[in-house]
């Protein structure tokens, strides 16, 4: 191996130094800095107005920051956009465009093609193993409306499969979803870390990060605590994240939280 290709290979799959940023005078980003491995499931945790998704703008190079830098396998995250996925909030999508799910998925693709390139044999190929991985392959020519949230969830992961991604950007994905649902969707995480990609999750569900992440960053527009969640998964970490008083069960060893 290359001496530069293993400096890639041991960098942080995304780091994030003293990060600052905001919407007009409002910060909603202070000063947040944390790492994540490659190959991790990693929750970002936090309420509601944290600044979860204003981060992932950032990691995406689509929010500038007022200061700090977020930094993809030890390269500036602007330039690797092609090396990320995202899936965006479900309530920001459109479920009523006429398009079926393999649709979706294929344009994933258009990031690489481009706009004005008509999807090829193997970018349809991709497209429907990007199905398949997420369980999908039968719905393939449903229309996306007719799907359940669910399973639309799992397309939007599909499209950023498309993209060949090696890391992927999820926000929010377990937002209005049954328990059987969440679970679905746990098992296709744990699926697809396996497959060495590493995930960075945006949530407020505390039940799936304790029950199935091995990694969290807790944020409540700064850094509250970060690292695998035997360490920072505490009442107080939690208690200063979300300002209120949790209770911690612990469960066959597995440990959830709930307001009190």
């Amino acid at each position: 191996m290359a001496k530069g290709q293993e400096a890639a290979s041991t960098a942080p799959a995304i780091a994030v130094k003293d990060v600052w940023a905001g919407y007009g005078r409002q910060a909603a980003l202070k000063g947040v800095t944390f790492s994540i491995e490659p190959g991790c499931l990693a929750g970002l945790v936090g309420p509601n107005g944290s600044g979860k998704s204003t981060l992932l703008r950032v990691i995406l190079g689509l929010h500038r920051p007022w200061r700090g830098e977020a930094r993809v396998f030890d390269a500036p995250a602007r330039q690797q956009r092609g090396r990320i996925g995202y899936m965006p909030q479900s309530e920001v999508v459109d479920w009523s465009f006429p398009v079926t799910a393999f649709d979706v998925v294929l344009m994933g693709r258009y990031g690489r093609i481009g706009l004005l390139r008509r999807p090829g044999r193997q970018d349809r190929e991709i497209a429907r193993q990007a199905l398949e991985q997420v369980r999908m392959a039968d719905r393939a020519r449903r229309q996306i409306g007719e799907l359940s949230g669910g399973e639309q969830r799992r397309v939007l992961i599909a499209r950023a499969l498309a993209q060949e991604a090696s890391i992927l950007l999820l926000d929010e994905p377990f937002a209005g979803l049954d328990a059987s649902a969440q679970h679905d969707l746990l098992d296709i995480f744990h699926d697809l870390r396996g497959a060495g990609r590493t995930l960075l999750v945006a949530t407020h569900d505390l039940s799936c990060v304790a029950s199935a992440f091995d990694h969290a960053v807790f944020l409540n527009r700064r850094v509250i605590a970060f690292g695998r969640l035997p360490q920072v998964f505490t009442e107080e970490v939690l208690n200063e994240t979300f300002e209120r008083h949790l209770l911690l069960v612990n469960v066959e060893g597995k440990v959830y939280a709930a307001h009190k």
